[in-house]
């Protein structure tokens, strides 16, 4: 594994050396609710959507809509990165998408209840190409009424 970009081919250094990391205010967390009363959405970075819907492109900062009901055999990845590692998610979808372990902490009563959809991304775009579809994202949240999420970053 590489640790230092002087380790790595020189072309990689000079291309991760160009991108454009930003930095953020920090925002204060807000008091909430205990989370057996909330209701919980599964925003993943995985680049996950149904068999034919449409696959993430490159750079692409758009989101993918993930009914709960869904069943495992019907998700696909469509990450692009030439270091992404499927290997996980491929023996278990949970890796990237922990539905089933939601699904049991809602059912032991240790999380309310469950939204109707999540949500993925792709993760490997620059920030600025997500604002408007979180934006948008974050609309959609406060309809189904979900008031936490699950961020998964993969």
């Amino acid at each position: 594994m590489v640790k230092r970009l002087s380790d790595m081919p020189e072309v990689e250094a000079q291309h991760l050396r160009r991108i454009e990391c930003p930095t953020y205010d920090a925002t204060p967390l807000l008091p909430g609710k205990p989370l057996a009363g909330r209701r919980v959405a599964i925003v993943s970075t995985a680049g996950l959507h149904r068999r034919g819907d449409r696959p993430f492109q490159p750079g692409d900062g758009s989101y993918r809509i993930i009914a709960a009901e869904t069943p495992a055999n019907e998700l696909v990845m469509s990450h692009i990165s030439v270091n992404f590692d499927r290997t996980g998610f491929q023996q278990d979808l949970n890796v990237a998408f922990p539905i089933d372990r939601l699904r049991e902490l809602v059912a032991d009563g240790e999380v309310g209840s469950m939204a109707a959809v999540h949500y993925s991304f792709m993760g490997a775009f620059p920030p600025t190409a997500a604002e408007p579809h979180a934006l948008h994202l974050a609309g959609l949240l406060k309809a189904d009424k979900v008031d936490a999420a699950l961020l998964v970053p993969v």
